[in-house]
């Protein structure tokens, strides 16, 4: 796509670039550049790591942990036995 392109036409592009933005704001427009390419490229990594199972910061293979069985007592009923009534007393 850019294999058209020369040192007479970057050039040209370079300086409607300068024209549009002023040399002062360029090194402010290169730095965020450069932060958004850095954010893009480390989401796109990890997104990559996540759907091939490894971490991309160390390489390890991450598994899912093993569901565990809840084993804690929940409510438990308790009725009165010689009346019927289920209602609690006051």
């Amino acid at each position: 796509m850019f294999s058209n392109l020369g040192g007479p036409h970057l050039i040209i592009i370079l300086f409607i670039i300068i024209l549009l933005f002023g040399a002062p704001k360029l090194p402010a427009l290169a730095r965020s550049l450069g932060q958004s390419m850095k954010i893009f490229r480390s989401e796109v990594s990890t997104k990559n790591g996540a759907a091939s199972g490894t971490d991309a910061a160390d390489g390890t293979t991450s598994t899912p942990a093993a569901p565990t069985e809840n084993t804690a007592p929940g409510p438990t009923a308790t009725s009165d036995t010689t009346g019927g009534d289920t209602r609690p007393s006051a």
